[in-house]
């Protein structure tokens, strides 16, 4: 008997019969970076300045939650986004070709970067601002501890 080996029925196992769940992998986008996006989107474009917020805005609070005029909108489950743009011009721009420049630049850098799908660029012009007003848009991200004023060049101690 001891030569006679015993054969192992050996069953395989389906795998199919197992319910494995699906992963799902999920990226949140914070409204900060699309605002991030869209100011050095607008930085590059002569002629534009952002609406800033205003007094009732500063004593709320509201400007805490982002950059004033800047309103971004996720849809995480079609994985797009709706932007909001308001936005001053110089006297002299044409508005649809500005229009149409914001938003070719602020569609292509968000979907670039972030790889979603730009549902809408909604770009509102606020105001029309004087050709004075040039040096004030020259760039939106400068802050005003950086900007040298008018009044430096004209008041000094030198006699």
């Amino acid at each position: 008997m001891a030569d006679k080996k015993t054969a192992v029925d050996i069953k395989k196992v389906d795998t199919n019969e197992f319910d494995i769940p699906e992963t799902y992998f999920i990226r949140d986008v914070e409204n900060r970076v699309f605002q991030g996006i869209v100011l050095q989107c607008l930085s590059e474009i002569e002629g534009i300045g952002l609406v800033e917020g205003n007094f009732i805005d500063s004593i709320f609070s509201r400007g805490q939650e982002g950059i004033a005029g800047i309103h971004v909108d996720q849809d995480s489950k079609n994985h797009m986004v709706t932007v909001k743009i308001e936005i001053n011009v110089q006297y002299g721009f044409s508005i649809p070709e500005k229009a149409e420049e914001i938003q070719t630049r602020v569609a292509n850098e968000i979907t670039k970067i972030t790889g979603l799908h730009v549902s809408c660029v909604h770009v509102v012009f606020k105001n029309v601002l004087p050709i004075d007003q040039i040096k004030m848009l020259r760039s939106p991200l400068t802050s005003s501890s950086n900007v040298k004023s008018n009044n430096e060049d004209d008041y000094n101690d030198e006699f």
